[in-house]
């Protein structure tokens, strides 16, 4: 048990400070091993948040400068959390899961290994409104709020620090409304603050590496990787519809 919830953290850890997004991805595989589905998802969701605050500080000068463009992404998606979590009664979860699937793995998989990345540069504010709404409402009906965003700002020329200072608040706001609700749920008990021991610490170590790594990458190189990324989730969301 101890050694899938360390294995999970310091993948999980990692890549919250290479990317700032996909944390669930890399981690909850390893947890589910572990700890009971719910006490696995409260993990990755605590464990984001904490490794993510490091994330926020090294761009924070950044987002401040940005914040405009933030809360363009950031407010939407609040607002689409509960309208995702009301949806869950109406539409099945898991052919929405399965179409955004298939629309990450085709975008990844075609801008992932082009020799030339697109770059929308002019202003998109109502798109970038769109992205993050979208985010939010899949965040509350499937916990992929980090997707639609993800795709959306690795299209942008901006440097690694700009889109970084997008992604990661963005996350943090879905994450932070994730664990009050995990919360209210109960979900926080002993099994889960016991495991969060290991986890919480393991994982913020493992941000540090990755926060490391991402200073070493070229903005070109950090919107390969985010479009790469977007590949493996619609990969990991097909396999757990198929197999969950």
């Amino acid at each position: 048990m101890i050694l899938f919830l360390v294995l999970g953290a310091l993948s999980g850890g990692f890549i919250n400070g290479l990317a700032g997004t996909a944390t669930g991805m890399f981690a909850l595989g390893f947890f589910l091993l572990a700890v009971e589905p719910v006490t696995a998802v409260a993990l990755v969701t605590l464990m984001s948040m904490l490794a993510g605050i490091q994330g926020v500080w090294l761009v924070r000068k950044v987002m401040l400068r940005n914040l405009a463009r933030l809360m363009r992404f950031a407010v939407p998606g609040l607002v689409g959390v509960p309208v995702g979590v009301w949806l869950l009664g109406v539409i099945d979860a898991d052919v929405l899961r399965l179409a955004v699937a298939a629309l990450l793995i085709l975008y990844g998989g075609y801008f992932g290994f082009r020799a030339t990345l697109p770059a929308f540069s002019r202003p998109t504010p109502v798109i970038d409104g769109v992205a993050g709404g979208i985010g939010g409402v899949l965040g509350g009906m499937a916990g992929i709020s980090g997707a639609i965003p993800t795709l959306w700002t690795a299209l942008r020329p901006w440097t690694k620090m700009e889109t970084r200072a997008v992604v990661q608040p963005y996350n943090m706001a879905m994450l932070i409304t994730t664990v009050c609700l995990l919360f209210a749920k109960g979900a926080y008990d002993r099994t889960t603050l016991n495991a969060a021991l290991i986890v919480v610490p393991t994982g913020l170590v493992a941000a540090q590496v990755g926060i490391w790594v991402f200073g070493r990458l070229s903005d070109t190189g950090f919107r390969r990787l985010l479009i790469l990324l977007t590949l493996l989730m619609g990969l990991g969301t097909l396999l757990t519809v198929w197999f969950g």
